[in-house]
C-alpha cells in the first residue's frame, strides 16, 4: 500500500532542468573562458554588495552554467556531462579561436563522441554527442 501510494504521488513530479555550480576564483579569467572561448553569453550576475564575490549565469544553446565566487557553493574540480549534437563542429569553432590553454580533442567512447574541456579552475565540461546504436 505505501509503495503504490509513494508511486501516485510521484508521478506528478517533474523536474524541468539541472544548472551545475561551478566555482572560479578569477572573473576575468572565467569570463575570457566561458565567454571568449566556448561562447556563452552572459545572462546576468549578481552580487550582494559592492566588492563581494560574483554569482552569474552563462548559457549557450540550451545549456546553463552557474558560476560562482563565493566560498561553499561548489568545490573546484567538479564537472558536468552536457550532452549535444555536432560536436566536431563545436571542436572547429573552438580551436579556430587559438585559445592558448586549450586544444581539445574528441574522442569515440562506446556511448558517443566526447570532448573534455577544462577551465581554469580545474572544472571539467564533458560534452558529449551520443550514439544512436
Amino acid at each position: 500500500m505505501r509503495s503504490q501510494r509513494n508511486s501516485e504521488q510521484m508521478s506528478n513530479i517533474q523536474f524541468d532542468r539541472t544548472v551545475p555550480i561551478f566555482r572560479i576564483f578569477d572573473e576575468q579569467k572565467a569570463m575570457e573562458f566561458y565567454i571568449d572561448f566556448l561562447g556563452f553569453a552572459l545572462d546576468w550576475e549578481h552580487r550582494f554588495e559592492e566588492n563581494f564575490p560574483l554569482y552569474a549565469q552563462v548559457s549557450r544553446a540550451g545549456t546553463i552554467l552557474h558560476l560562482s565566487g563565493h566560498h561553499g557553493d561548489a568545490s573546484p574540480g567538479s564537472a558536468a556531462f552536457v550532452t549535444m549534437h555536432n560536436i566536431r563542429a563545436f571542436q572547429q569553432e573552438l580551436l579556430d579561436k587559438q585559445y592558448a590553454y586549450m586544444k581539445p580533442g574528441v574522442e569515440a567512447m562506446p556511448w558517443g563522441l566526447v570532448m573534455n574541456v577544462t577551465d581554469p579552475f580545474s572544472n571539467c565540461l564533458r560534452f558529449c554527442e551520443q550514439s544512436t546504436d
